[in-house]
This record gives C-alpha cells, structure tokens and sequence, in this order.
C-alpha cells in the first residue's frame, strides 16, 4: 500500500471510523460524526461519499458499500426536497440553512456513486434535488437574473441575497453532468419526453453566466473550487478566465503563505480545509502547473502531523477538523473528484 494511501485511510478513519471494507461490505458499520447538526455537515460528508468512491477503486469494490451507507444516512431526514448545510445553531447570520455550493457539491457526490456502482438511483436522486431547490435560489437583481447565496432550511426565505462567486458556473457544470448521467441510463425529462434532464436549470445557468462577473476572492478555498470546476471544460471561455485568475492567486499568493512552516502565531490564521481546497484544485486542473506540484506537496507535508499525526490533537479549530480531513484525504489524492477518473464505464 502506498504511504499516500496509507495517509488518505488514516484520514477517513478518523472522520468515519472504525470501518473494515477490506474483506466484504461492513453491515454493523454506521457513519461517523461529521461535526454538523446531528452529526452530518453536508460538506463533509460530500467529500466523504467522493473520497470512498476514490477508495473503491485505490483499494477494492469495498468501500462502495460505505458511500452507500452514508449517502442514505444523508438522507435519512429530508427536509421539503433540499438538504440543510449541518451548522448546529438553527438560526442567525452563520447558523443553518442551504447553500447553493454545498448542493451543487452534493449532487455531485451522489451523481459519482451513480456511476462508479452503476446504480441509477443516486442520479435520480441528485436530479429530484436539482430540480427541487433550483427555483428557490433564483432571483432578479437589477432586471435580470441572478442568485442568492443562502437560503433558509424551508427554503421559502432568502438569508443572503449576493450571488456566490461561482455558484452560477458550479451549477450549469453539475447540471450537464447529471444531465449527462441521466441520459446514460435512459432518464427522460420531468415530462416524460425525449428532452435533456435539467435542460430548462441549465439554460437558466448560462443565461446568468453570461451577464454576472467571473471572479474570486482570493481565498484559496475560492481558488481551489473554481479550479476543480474550470478542469472540467479547460477549452469554454469561461474556464479560462476562471483559471487564469486562479493560477494567479496560487503562484502570487497562495503557496507563497501557504508553503511556509506552521507557527504557533500563524496556525491561529490559517484553515487547514481552505488551504486544502486550494492543493485539490491545482491537482485537479494539472495544464501548465508542474511548478506548482513542489509547493503543493510541501503544504500537504507541513499539515501531515497535524493532521494524522499518532497521538496529535490540534486543538486549534477542533471543530473543523472533520472537514479537514475529509479535504486532506481528497487533496492527497483527487480521485472522484477529476474527470475521467470513472470513465471505463457505469459500475465498471
């Protein structure tokens, strides 16, 4: 077993353990803590529904039947169509609600487990959540089109009213994947006709992505999700501004800050998951960034004994550390996360 393997399992372990997918599917095995309201945050256990599939094929057929677990497990309470994010405080500025990322990146997750098992209820299930909380995120700003970025658990108020940096361009990709999915096993339309999956969501997509600017904050979990979604369409205009931006922040910024050793007066400023997000991003995109590799891998290795360290507790952010390390596993190795990586075919 490769010593990133080795790491990547020590990770989820941590999170979702203890588990035994070596030999036959696990049947006692239930989900660990995620660190969210009832112990699920949706972000992290998108990552972890991914980063078991990325098992399943490093290590053995196994851990499908733990992606499968914990997406029902997901599921288990829905909440009128959507899926709340997981804070523990029900309401105020930071406590619950939907965010659109969060979604678009759990449709993505069930939309992986659809095609690494071949079982076509988990894109069916990812479409009945795109298409159930899609109209609650649109809104006209200014005469036109556009989205809010939060909305409340019942999904009958908007919490934030700004679009998110990427949520538009998040969401037309996601859309044709599931799309693309659907139409692999044979889905028709909410109508029942011969038409795309999503097509009138994805139409609505692309209209505001015409008119809303493409930019980043330069927060490198900002970086590193724009680069993950430009990887897959390196070619579309849009990706190509997305990227170059990006790249940018990464090489001026990021691994500038992000390279350098952890200290007891930065560790207090700096989020391990957001800075992981920005390592996944640039492995994920690969064009024209062998230089970049170096400075990832020093940032995995800075964070290393922290993070799966025996007998380390960083007691910095304990909070968080779910959700870094479900995102250290997945920028240690992308996996599910890139295009491609499932392509010899649905259940293959």
């Amino acid at each position: 077993m490769s010593r990133q393997i080795t790491l990547f399992e020590t990770a989820m372990q941590k999170v979702y353990g203890p588990y035994d997918a070596s030999t036959q599917p696990d049947a006692k095995w239930e989900p660990g803590d995620a660190g969210g309201h009832r112990g699920r945050y949706l972000w992290t256990d998108a990552f972890g529904v991914i980063n078991f599939v990325t098992l399943s094929r490093e290590r053995g057929p196994g851990y499908l039947h733990l992606a499968r677990k914990l997406a029902t497990t997901v599921h288990e309470a829905p909440l009128r169509g959507g899926l709340r994010i997981g804070k523990l405080e029900p309401g105020g500025p930071d406590g619950d609600g939907m965010y659109h990322h969060y979604l678009t990146l759990w449709m993505y997750a069930l939309d992986v487990l659809a095609r690494a098992t071949g079982e076509a209820r988990w894109n069916a299930l990812a479409v009945q959540l795109a298409r159930a909380v899609h109209p609650r995120f649109m809104v006209a700003r200014h005469g036109r089109e556009s989205m809010a970025w939060k909305i409340s658990t019942d999904m009958q108020c908007v919490l934030v009213g700004s679009k998110g940096h990427l949520d538009d361009v998040t969401g037309f990709v996601v859309y044709r994947m599931l799309s693309d999915t659907a139409r692999r096993f044979g889905a028709r339309d909410a109508d029942g006709d011969d038409g795309d999956v999503l097509a009138s969501e994805i139409d609505q997509y692309a209209r505001i992505m015409k008119h809303a600017d493409i930019s980043l904050s330069g927060d490198p979990l900002d970086l590193g999700m724009g680069l993950w979604i430009a990887h897959f369409d390196h070619d579309a205009a849009w990706s190509r501004e997305l990227s170059s931006q990006a790249l940018e922040i990464s090489r001026g910024r990021f691994l500038a800050t992000a390279a350098k050793p952890l200290t007891t007066e930065n560790r207090l400023h700096r989020l391990a998951f957001r800075e992981f997000g920005a390592c996944l991003g640039i492995k994920c995109y690969e064009r024209n960034l062998e230089a970049l590799m170096d400075g990832v891998q020093s940032v995995l290795d800075i964070w290393e004994r922290k993070m799966v360290g025996e007998g380390v507790e960083d007691k910095v952010d304990e909070d968080l550390r779910p959700i870094n390390l479900v995102m250290y596993a997945a920028a240690l190795i992308p996996g599910a996360f890139r295009k491609g990586y499932l392509d010899n075919g649905l259940g293959e």
